[in-house]
């Protein structure tokens, strides 16, 4: 894929860390800000799709009560574990 020019801002030691280890791993600094720019669309666009998923199922009006919740984490590592709630 063709690439275009981007210019920004940061501050030298951040500058520095980033060319610091872009010669540690034998790439350059623009390879390594272009992976973190694309992992962090990635990231933001799953945390996006899970909100959106999780509306679409709340609009349902099935929820697990705080209190079911609260039960069963309490639970876990003990000798009488909950089995974990259902939405009602």
């Amino acid at each position: 894929m063709p690439s275009v020019p981007f210019t920004m801002r940061v501050d030298p030691a951040l500058k520095s860390a980033l060319e610091e280890e872009a010669q540690r791993g034998d790439t350059s600094a623009s390879q390594i800000a272009t992976q973190a720019i694309r992992a962090h669309l990635e990231a933001q666009a799953a945390e996006r799709a899970a909100i959106a998923a999780a509306i679409k199922e709340a609009d349902k009006g099935r929820f697990i009560t705080h209190d079911a919740m609260s039960d069963w984490i309490a639970s876990w590592d003990s000798d009488g574990e909950l089995p974990p709630p259902k939405a009602r």
